[in-house]
């Protein structure tokens, strides 16, 4: 007997992102030694790597082949598994295995590969039964206590109640191992030598009296030949311990940050009806009578069952209803069990005869009544686990037609329900499917409750060596294949088959359950367990994580080509501005004002070759200044889009959204502008603009929904948004996403004073009423209109559409000439009037900020505000932010401020500079 903790990390030290890890790895090789570095390498690669030299594995399982035995010590097996994790931080310093007579592994999916149905499954298990092989599991488990144990069967006690709770403990190994109480989960996981099951039926009582609450679950050690041996081993690097065992149990103790849940499949499918036992005590059944009413929802449930099935073999169903229906009738008077065997035998198939005369299965009632659900399957499926525990009858007394079961299994009681079992596989697999939707069933249910949801890292399969691919009919691995569907993003699977399963029908409460049901030695079964964290700690998984790398790389493939196309779009947008002669100046009028001359529409010359006769443009004119090349390109794009969508169409679809109640309606875009500048405040506009003519893209990465979201959080009270595409960028898409993603963020800052959604000015050229209709149906509240570019009619009409559309106007004005222009449009047509630093010849902007002042300062500009209204707004455009008054820019909107400016449009001022820092940071709060 002998024991050592190892201690969980300090929560000093631990952080709460540390992730729980499971990894697993495996080796064919026909020699130990390579196979254990082989499945060591496999599973090292699927741990994360070490942060530091403190790094550990906390735990170790190893499974390795009896076939081994003839040929390598089996004492050679852990100093080979302890050497090839020396490389790893501080290494293993828990471990605990045994042989085996066939392994269940996993390899990580390192490469992210999906199968062939397109899913991503973290890993991709195996089952090996009767070969040469290593099985190994690594395990990090932070803020759990682990403490392994060996006990010899002598030195479990055979009556723990006349033992102390320290007494008890002591002898068996586990002194010092505390499960934590009511509030902390804890689990014991056994490896007992075959020779040892004559004790554990008193160590399984006495773990159940001084763990009530511990999760006890493991496997019988098992070999590949029975002339063989097997062999337990452990090591504990506190102690500097090392065994390689040959009887007794090697065990691990783990509380703390950790929850475990576990599953049994019987494999074994109720035949007959129900009975109730008349007689009997202890391990022994003598005599039994039909359970008439039980038995009448059990027909009726595998009837229905039937009905869904194929309709095949309904001559033969038929004859084996008249047969069950012969038996049952003569099953009403109580009989001994055995007797009753041999008669329902003669009413079986062929192959359930064959397998009943082989081994006789006593299914006892759990507990409860038969209820809404008789079937077993169907109750597993609906996450009520398993109505009976399936029994082997250990012998069987002929003189009084009696039976016993293996010692301690049972404490049969007169009045519990029973039912025979055969083996078959086909229901062995419906099993499968239906405890696995029953686990998936419990856990919706516990996540609708509002409990914590249960993240498994790893799975334990231990079936018995009866199964496999002999009992599913030569399909290999069927089990584990199971449990990767159900379970595509668990890390690692791993376990072996065993001579026997330890574990719990009802792991947890069941649906329905109302008391824990302790844990049983199961002869013929799987045992699942699934290990997780308590707190919810992330999984690390190395599929997921290189998921995540190989997204990582599409994103920079993706933003990297995005930049390319960037600066492509850049190039030939300052290209553009180079079409018109830079050299020499743009002709003016005489108020200092270009001359605009709308696009010229060539026609072709006749040009005869041979026959044919060709119609050749003549060369195009160059336009004078950046303004003239950017309204001649804007139309020649407003006329693709009337090509697409005549006036006509936009005109019945705006009558359509103004009635309609589920379309956006125009808000108000000034009003809150006047509001926010209540009380003498300046207000800042935020502008979203892709790119500058002159300087380019303004952001690596335009997101516009992004941008808008942090403006409206910062609680801005209007945004405007460039949607011109010639030369900015931007698109009319652009006004609609805008729109969206403020109402989007306002409802989620909703308060008790109501939403506040700021409305979107579109900026754009607008040159033509089918710009308006357009801007109106993707969202606009109002429209900027820039006055150098447009005739006087053109405002008057332009400013008259706007309102029908009921969308507000502002105009945009570079000089104290346009503001005089402004002068024909009738009182209230404008609601507010942006100032400029813009040179309109070349787009430059005026960086000393003087040519905004100077308009802002002259009586033109106060004249026509006076005459608009007391509070008329002008605001200023134009590296607002950028303008330094001495060494600050905040200085520059002082100076705006007493120059009579209500507020500023801003788009490359709030634009984050390389260290990241945003100049007007502060006064947006983003």
């Amino acid at each position: 007997m002998s024991h050592m903790v190892s201690p969980p990390t300090a929560a000093a030290t631990t952080l709460a992102e540390d992730p729980q890890v499971l990894a697993s790895g495996y080796s064919e090789a026909m020699t130990l030694g390579d196979a254990i570095q082989e499945a060591m390498e496999m599973a090292l690669q699927a741990l994360p790597k070490p942060t530091s030299g403190d790094s550990k594995i906390d735990l170790a399982i190893v499974s390795t082949s009896s076939l081994y035995d003839g040929s390598s010590s089996p004492a050679d097996v852990v100093p080979a598994v302890l050497a090839a994790a020396e490389k790893y931080g501080k290494g293993i310093q828990s471990l605990v295995g045994s042989s085996s007579g066939g392994f269940v592994s996993s390899r990580s999916n390192l490469e992210a590969t999906s199968d062939k149905n397109g899913m991503l499954r973290s890993c991709f298990p195996i089952e090996r039964e009767g070969v040469p092989g290593v099985s190994i599991m690594l395990c990090i488990l932070p803020d759990v206590r682990v403490q392994t144990f060996h006990v010899m069967g002598d030195d479990v006690p055979d009556d723990y109640s006349r033992l102390s709770s320290d007494v008890w403990k002591q002898s068996i190994g586990l002194s010092g191992f505390d499960s934590g109480g009511e509030d902390e989960n804890s689990a014991i996981f056994l490896l007992p030598s075959p020779a040892f099951q004559n004790n554990l039926d008193d160590l399984l009582r006495g773990l159940e009296s001084q763990y009530p609450k511990t999760k006890v679950f493991g496997a019988i050690a098992s070999t590949v030949s029975s002339l063989s041996r097997a062999r337990l081993f452990r090591h504990e690097a506190m102690e500097d311990c090392i065994q390689t065992l040959a009887d007794g149990c090697v065990g691990v103790a783990l509380s703390g940050d950790i929850q475990v849940k576990t599953m049994v499949a019987q494999g074994a499918k109720p035949v007959g009806g129900v009975y109730r036992i008349v007689k009997g005590a202890e391990t022994t059944i003598q005599a039994i009578a039909l359970d008439e009413a039980a038995t009448q929802l059990v027909r009726e449930a595998e009837e229905m069952a039937e009905d869904e099935e194929e309709d095949e073999k309904n001559e033969e169903s038929m004859d084996k209803k008249t047969s069950l229906a012969a038996a049952y009738a003569k099953a009403r008077i109580p009989k001994p069990i055995l007797a009753e065997a041999n008669f329902l035998m003669r009413t079986l198939s062929d192959d359930d005869q064959s397998f009943m005369r082989k081994a006789l299965l006593v299914g006892i009632e759990r507990g409860g009544s038969v209820g809404r659900t008789p079937s077993e399957l169907a109750r597993l499926a609906e996450g009520k686990g398993h109505q009976y525990t399936v029994h082997q009858v250990a012998s069987a007394a002929m003189k009084d037609g009696s039976v016993t079961l293996s010692l301690g299994s049972v404490d049969i009681k007169p009045g519990t329900r029973m039912r025979f079992f055969v083996r078959e596989s086909d229901f062995a697999k419906k099993e499968l499917e239906a405890l696995w939707m029953g686990y998936k069933r419990r856990t919706l249910g516990e996540n609708l409750a509002g409990k914590p949801s249960f993240k498994p890292t790893g799975c334990f399969l231990f079936p018995t060596l009866d199964r496999g691919s002999k009992f599913f009919l030569g399909k290999t691995g069927y089990e584990t294949a199971t449990a990767s569907k159900f379970l595509p993003t668990i890390p690692c699977i791993n376990g072996f088959f065993s001579n026997g399963v330890i574990g719990s029908l009802q792991s947890e409460l069941e649906i329905g359950a109302t008391e824990h049901e302790p844990a049983a030695l199961y002869g013929s079964a799987s045992g699942y367990i699934l290990f997780g964290s308590k707190s919810d700690r992330p999984i690390f998984s190395p599929a997921l994580a290189a998921e995540a790398e190989m997204k990582a790389k599409e994103q920079k493939s993706l933003e990297d080509a995005a930049e390319r196309q960037l600066d492509a779009e850049d190039e030939k947008r300052k290209s553009m501005m180079k079409v018109f002669d830079s050299e020499k100046k743009a002709p003016r009028d005489a108020n200092g004002e270009l001359i605009i001359k709308r696009r010229e529409v060539h026609s072709g010359r006749a040009l005869t070759v041979s026959a044919i006769e060709w119609s050749v443009a003549e060369k195009s004119a160059t336009p004078s200044s950046a303004l003239e090349g950017f309204m001649w390109d804007k139309e020649t794009e407003v006329d693709r889009f009337r090509e697409r969508v005549p006036l006509a169409n936009l005109v019945s679809q705006c009558r359509l959204s103004a009635v309609d109640p589920s379309m956006p309606k125009p808000r108000d875009w000034i009003g809150p502008v006047k509001e926010a500048a209540a009380g003498g405040n300046f207000v800042i506009i935020p502008e979203c603009k892709r790119s500058e003519p002159i300087t380019g893209s303004l952001r690596k990465r335009y997101d516009i929904e992004k941008l808008v979201t942090e403006f409206t959080q910062a609680g801005v009270p209007a945004i405007s948004v460039n949607c011109d595409n010639v030369l900015f960028g931007g698109s009319l898409e652009d006004l609609t996403k805008a729109r969206e993603a403020s109402s989007k963020a306002a409802l989620e800052l909703g308060s008790e004073d109501g939403v506040v959604v700021p409305p979107i000015l579109a900026s754009d050229l607008v040159l033509y009423p089918y710009q308006l209709y357009k801007m109106r149906l993707a969202g606009a509240d109002a429209v900027n209109l820039i006055v150098a570019s447009l005739a006087s009619k053109d405002l008057l009409y332009l400013t008259k559409i706007a309102s029908t559309l009921q969308m507000q106007t502002v105009a945009m004005v570079t000089s104290i000439a346009q503001v005089k222009a402004l002068e024909i449009l009738p009182v209230g047509s404008l609601s507010g009037l942006i100032v400029s630093n813009r040179d309109l010849e070349d787009f430059s902007f005026d960086m000393t900020g003087e040519q905004a002042i100077s308009i802002l300062r002259s009586d033109e500009l106060k004249a026509f505000s006076a005459k608009q209204s007391e509070d008329f707004p002008v605001l200023v455009e134009g590296r607002i932010g950028l303008i330094k008054s001495g060494d600050d820019p905040i200085g520059y909107l002082e100076t705006l401020k007493e120059a009579g400016a209500m507020g500023a449009v801003i788009a490359g001022g709030i634009v984050p500079n390389e260290a990241g820092q945003t100049p007007l940071k502060s006064l947006l709060k983003i």
